[in-house]
């Protein structure tokens, strides 16, 4: 019986991913707004939109890069392609980058979120303090000495890196959603396994992404209460394999890099079907699914992605 029933559920999860109701025609002509879109998967989102006749506007940090991405765009054949420099660590970003959009395309069926800041150079991401560097700079301010340069930069960057990170998705999110609903369009938002698994060393960057995961789980819920016909797509993503990503766990982790063109192809789809979450490699759900059985895994598992030698001496 239990063979029947362990035979029958992987049989169900299987089909589940393996069914493909993805139509690319129906991209051709929608209208999106991709963030973080000069690099890493953002840029091979991109591509993918242009070579499926969307209407973009594009946005990152870096305008060289954007320029780039751009003109490679209209080889590809997308019909507009747009760009807006903008630096989401400002909190009145996000409502000029929404604007331009608007003001571009005349509307939005797609809001792509996929911008990512780095922590600051005073943060020891990689080691064994980056939960103690964290919970320093957060300290509630009653219990602070008075505050000199160093612990005010501290905040400043603690502060940025939020916006970036969490508070930035959420402006986005509420400025663009007026006109997601009256085109029944899609959220799609690129988090990480780390926004659903929390592992050593990353508290910093897993806070972010757990809040992320939370916030947009509770809106999906709120728009169905509300019979608001918008879709929110979650995209948990594995390491991206450009050359900053693979670096900052060098040495520390052991996983290995996914293939971006094959990860943003995953994040198109899903948010093309209103799929409520993407998983890629499509193991990182039975992580979680183990996650949520095993909710405090034993040392040894955590080893095997880390070396801890290395990790606590960073």
């Amino acid at each position: 019986m239990k063979v029947l029933l362990l035979t029958g559920l992987g049989a169900l999860f299987f089909a589940y991913y393996w069914a493909d109701n993805f139509d690319p025609a129906s991209l051709q002509g929608a209208r999106v707004l991709l963030t973080g879109a000069s690099a890493g998967v953002g840029e091979e989102l991109a591509y993918h939109y242009a070579r499926l006749g969307s209407h973009l506007v594009l946005t990152a940090h870096t305008e060289a890069f954007l320029q780039k991405v751009v003109g490679n765009c209209r080889k590809l054949g997308a019909p507009k392609v747009f760009y807006i420099a903008a630096d989401m660590a400002s909190p009145e970003v996000p409502e000029r980058v929404v604007q331009f959009a608007l003001d571009k395309l005349g509307g939005l069926d797609y809001l792509v979120l996929n911008h990512l800041g780095a922590a600051p150079a005073s943060a020891p991401t990689r080691s064994a303090q980056a939960t103690r560097w964290l919970m320093q700079v957060l300290r509630p301010f009653s219990d602070l000495p008075p505050l000199g340069p160093v612990s005010a930069l501290l905040g400043q960057h603690c502060f940025s890196y939020s916006q970036v990170n969490f508070l930035s998705y959420v402006q986005l999110t509420s400025l663009a959603l007026p006109s997601l609903t009256d085109s029944k369009g899609s959220l799609v938002v690129v988090s990480s396994l780390l926004g659903r698994v929390p592992t050593s060393f990353s508290s910093p960057y897993s806070a972010a992404k757990f809040a992320l995961d939370s916030f947009f789980g509770s809106l999906r819920r709120e728009l169905d209460m509300q019979d608001v016909n918008v879709a929110i797509t979650m995209c948990i993503l594995g390491l991206q394999d450009r050359a900053s990503a693979a670096e900052g766990i060098r040495g520390v982790s052991r996983a290995k890099a996914a293939l971006r063109p094959k990860a943003a192809l995953a994040v198109i789809r899903g948010g093309a079907t209103r799929a409520s979450g993407v998983f890629y490699p499509w193991r990182f759900h039975l992580l979680c699914l183990i996650r949520a059985w095993l909710p405090r895994p034993r040392a040894w598992f955590i080893r095997q992605e880390l070396n801890i030698t290395t990790a606590a001496t960073a």
